[in-house]
């Protein structure tokens, strides 16, 4: 069993290795996103500096990794009945190689766009709660760490309601969720002085 929970967690950390943002920046402007703006390797900082049109490119690499860990993760510890587990690990290693990438440097993106594809890969029910949690925030003021800090924060606690009895992948609920806000701190720092920029994520740039 350990085995396959090193392979497991080797894999995930390696997928999140391959960041959508650095990947199409380099794919449709030969630079690296990280050159730009906050020098995020981030959705926000891809879609302020090189607009909405490509991001779903982004969105597809970054969330496609994210389903390909768990899904890896649940598979190889499925034998031992630990498939909610296993998708735990292959989540918060996926998380980890993205906010961490040892390919990279160590210089990531902040993990929201992987982290809601985790929340909906062990509950889709509770991911689609949480991003709706993203989108009502987002709406409402436009500015995107707001959304990522609101949502990926409730998401320990809602999953922890409702599946107590997986206390592995509750810890890991609650792992993704303080690193998530932790990655985000400048932000919140930000956001206490009103001095958080706001984002049209379905454009180009900032909204004034």
């Amino acid at each position: 069993m350990w085995f396959n929970i090193i392979l497991a967690a080797i894999t995930a950390y390696m997928l999140g290795n391959l960041n959508g943002a650095v990947m199409v920046s380099k794919l449709v402007a030969n630079e690296d996103v990280r050159s730009h703006g906050s020098g995020n390797a981030g959705l926000t900082n891809f879609i302020r500096n090189y607009g909405a049109a490509s991001s779903l490119m982004v969105i597809a690499v970054d969330m496609g990794k994210a389903v390909l860990a768990c899904l890896v993760g649940g598979r190889l510890l499925l034998p031992y009945d630990l498939y909610i587990e296993g998708t735990a690990l292959g989540g918060l290693f996926l998380i980890l190689g993205h906010d961490f990438p040892a390919l990279l440097g160590f210089k990531g993106g902040k993990g929201i766009l992987s982290g809601v594809t985790v929340a909906l890969m062990l509950d889709w029910r509770i991911g689609l709660f949480v991003f709706g949690i993203f989108l009502v925030a987002y709406f409402a003021t436009h500015y995107v760490s707001l959304g990522s800090v609101l949502s990926s924060g409730s998401f320990g606690f809602i999953y922890a309601i409702f599946h107590w009895e997986h206390p592995f992948a509750v810890f890991v609920g609650f792992a993704l969720s303080g690193l998530i806000v932790w990655m985000h701190r400048s932000n919140i720092v930000r956001l206490l002085k009103g001095q958080e920029r706001k984002t049209n994520l379905f454009g180009k740039g900032s909204k004034k």
